[in-house]
């Protein structure tokens, strides 16, 4: 069983006051578990209206824009929204990029993936499938965040789906498989993406609405 819990060391693992660690250090004071994922899920369902309705990108995207989706989230909740982790993450016995590679690291994912990748109009099935696993497994690795890469990782999926003509995702088989997925991120490691696009693929089939990650 894969391990839900992240481990982490540094300036940003400090946590609430009160929250028995489980709930990181918030402009907010709150301390309670379950309140903080209500917040955090009502606040991207807002960030999910803005960026799918009011500013859909139908063009390149970039670095920035994700950095900027995760300001407008989470910057009400956390001081570090929208900045790039300063510390080592782990999930599972799996260690994320070091935070002293990311700032490298993302300037690779731009080049090679959104630049490549995006914007995905005209793609049909077989290369967005392609696209989204590529993207998705090259950002999770990087993990650039301190929290909230997996929900955002979602939203970018779902925008290169939108712009290629399609709907949203539906996550629910990678939320009912944990193993299969983390080991298709692993996999990837590898530039083994083949796992990563089968998810991708049952994921394409049933438009579905935005999931927690």
């Amino acid at each position: 069983m894969v391990s839900d819990r992240y481990h982490a060391t540094g300036a940003q693992a400090e946590y609430e006051p009160g929250s028995h660690g489980q709930v990181l250090r918030n402009r907010l004071g709150m301390t309670d578990p379950a309140l903080m994922d209500r917040a955090e899920l009502a606040l991207l369902l807002q960030l999910y209206e803005f960026v799918l309705h009011q500013q859909f990108p139908a063009r390149r995207l970039r670095v920035a824009d994700l950095m900027e989706w995760h300001r407008l989230w989470l910057g009400n909740v956390y001081h570090w929204a929208g900045q790039e982790r300063s510390v080592n993450m782990g999930k599972g016995g799996f260690q994320f990029a070091a935070a002293a590679q990311i700032t490298r690291l993302l300037q690779a994912f731009e080049a090679q993936c959104l630049r490549r990748y995006t914007p995905c109009q005209g793609m049909d099935d077989v290369a967005l499938t392609e696209a989204i696993a590529v993207c998705h497994v090259e950002f999770i690795l990087i993990h650039p965040f301190r929290e909230g890469n997996g929900r955002l990782s979602r939203l970018l999926a779902d925008v290169m789906a939108v712009q290629a003509g399609r709907g949203l995702l539906d996550y629910s088989p990678w939320d009912a498989d944990k193993g299969a997925y983390f080991s298709a991120i692993q996999r990837g490691m590898g530039m083994d993406y083949a796992p990563m696009a089968k998810l991708v693929s049952a994921a394409l089939a049933v438009p579905g609405a935005a999931g927690r990650g």
